[in-house]
């Protein structure tokens, strides 16, 4: 009779050996052809991130105020530096941005540019328009706008907004007695009573 071949039977010994061995050579593969990463160095990808404030730098802003469908809303521009009222109306008299038309929001404040101007002293500003309030010529949320966004620029005395003075001269002669207004915390403005 013949015997089969005899085939080796495996002992714990020799199959704890195979699994030494099978994973010695797995982690020698792994070794060898690393995870995938490969070295780093720098990688241009374009000009540094922008519109995030430099540290130990100060952001300015005009905040200016336009017409929207639920009354007079305030809006804020990002700035190089403060602004004067005469700086802050200019912007004004250019009109909303595309952005902020999208929102609704418009100006109430007729063409007048190089006629609207506006000087600063201490806690108030002395605003001239070539319009007449008194007869309407100028509408109350057009002297709102103007008078809210002087108020919000940059004025001595570090009065806050609502206790600055706005002086209104109309016409293209000063009259003795301005209107003088203020802006409320709402953006509308209230007359002064002396």
């Amino acid at each position: 009779m013949t015997r089969p071949p005899s085939r080796r039977r495996r002992t714990p010994r020799t199959a704890a050996a195979a699994l030494g061995t099978l994973t010695l050579s797995a982690l020698l593969i792994a070794t060898a052809t690393g995870c995938s990463i490969g070295p780093t160095h720098p990688v241009h990808a374009g000009p540094p991130a922008s519109g995030i404030q430099q540290p130990g730098t100060e952001a300015h802003f005009a905040r200016l105020y336009f017409a929207g469908p639920t009354g007079i809303r305030a809006v804020s521009r990002p700035t190089d530096r403060p602004l004067s009222p005469q700086h802050a109306l200019d912007l004004l008299l250019e009109g909303p941005t595309s952005a902020e038309r999208q929102r609704g929001l418009t100006s109430q404040v007729p063409p007048m540019a190089g006629q609207l101007t506006a000087t600063a002293t201490d806690g108030a500003v002395d605003v001239s328009v070539p319009q007449k309030v008194s007869t309407g010529d100028l509408g109350v949320t057009a002297v709102s706008q103007i008078a809210c966004t002087a108020a919000h620029a940059d004025i001595p005395g570090n009065k806050p907004p609502t206790q600055i003075d706005i002086r209104i001269h109309e016409g293209p002669i000063r009259p003795q007695t301005p209107w003088t207004v203020r802006c409320g915390p709402n953006g509308d403005v209230t007359p002064v009573r002396r």
